[in-house]
């Protein structure tokens, strides 16, 4: 398969691109297309051999969960069995945005979408080019990062190509996107709202809407469980670079001495190392690549960097990483999120 890959401008959108895609969406295939978060793999949701194509060309365990895309509040009321009244008050406090609500599903949604489960996760992007594409296509759009599974999302069309040329028809380039982690996810099906997976909508914020209590999932910062993951991400190893990755934290001079410690432990055994530092420390080490994630009170830039830097070291055909920890303020738990599942929980802590 020839995967075409179609430029288009957020400003001017070309609607023959946009069309070309919804046509191969509306058929049962494939399209990559940006959002506000990362890139998105889409199929029609409501198909379930489409479905299962996003799972072939992901290498995707069947059990984790598909996004649903929409570009309308009532397309989650025509597949919820019940709307419960704080998901109303979130979609018109975020939606567009980048925030994941799980309701219960009804029978429109096949389980092949859900991973098996009753409920259906879903979320309305804020990206012209992604709301374009679901209005087109007339389909609500499944739709998980567009990588090859366990891989660092992809935030850029290039990193997609990487992945899936040749497994999908076509990849809408809309450059890079502006938030860089994935959508927070909260559970709305028990009686106090939980936290899935972090993002860039906070809990507080999810809290001052609501005017109530939201819990966080323990299992978020905790390791992989055995248990049928409820939102994507909670049970796999993900966003991982292919060499092996370990976070230091603690004090910021101790986590310095530690991990040029560590790389030369790695060079004396004639291993390349990579550092992912901050733009304060970056000149403090001597690893073969150094690489500043941002300033460390710059959080967005932080987050927008992530993705890009793993898939770097990849490049470089580096054998091992060493990390900073990032939990800065407001969006540090999203981060520290995605770099504990890179990490596969490999977490030094210095004095």
């Amino acid at each position: 398969m020839q995967t075409k890959v179609v430029k288009i401008d957020c400003e001017k959108i070309d609607k023959n691109g946009i069309r070309e895609a919804a046509e191969i969406i509306r058929g049962g295939g494939l399209v990559a297309f940006p959002t506000e978060t990362v890139y998105g793999l889409g199929a029609d949701a409501l198909s379930p051999e489409a479905a299962k194509k996003i799972y072939e060309a992901k290498g995707r365990p069947s059990d984790n969960p598909l996004i649903v895309h929409i570009c309308d509040f009532t397309e989650l009321v025509s597949i919820a069995r019940e709307v419960p009244p704080e998901a109303e008050i979130l979609a018109k406090a975020f939606w567009p945005g980048p925030l994941t609500m799980i309701v219960r599903k009804n029978d429109k949604v096949p389980c092949t979408t859900t991973g098996g489960l009753d409920t259906v996760a879903v979320r309305m992007p804020n990206h012209r080019i992604a709301l374009a594409l679901i209005r087109e296509s007339g389909c609500m759009i499944a739709a998980p990062s567009a990588n090859t599974s366990g891989k660092p999302s992809p935030t850029e069309a290039a990193h997609v190509a990487l992945d899936m040329d040749g497994k999908i028809p076509m990849i809408l380039d809309g450059g890079v996107v502006g938030i860089g982690i994935e959508s927070t996810i909260v559970d709305l099906t028990e009686d106090v709202p939980m936290i899935l997976r972090p993002g860039y909508i906070t809990k507080e914020m999810l809290e001052q809407a609501l005017g109530k209590e939201v819990r966080v999932d323990p299992g978020i910062i905790a390791d992989s469980s055995d248990k049928k993951p409820k939102a994507p991400g909670m049970k796999y190893k993900h966003y991982a670079p292919k060499a092996d990755l370990v976070l230091v934290e603690g004090e910021e001079a101790a986590v310095v001495a530690k991990i040029n410690m560590l790389v030369t432990e790695k060079q004396k055994a004639g291993k390349k190392v990579g550092v992912i530092a901050t733009d304060e420390t970056k000149e403090r080490y001597h690893a073969d690549y150094v690489v500043s994630i941002g300033a460390r009170t710059d959080e967005d830039a932080i987050a927008r960097h992530l993705y890009r830097i793993l898939r770097g070291f990849d490049d470089w055909e580096v054998d091992a990483i060493y990390s900073e920890s990032f939990a800065t303020p407001r969006i540090g738990q999203a981060i520290m999120n995605r770099l504990m599942k890179a990490a596969g929980h490999q977490v030094l802590t210095v004095e």
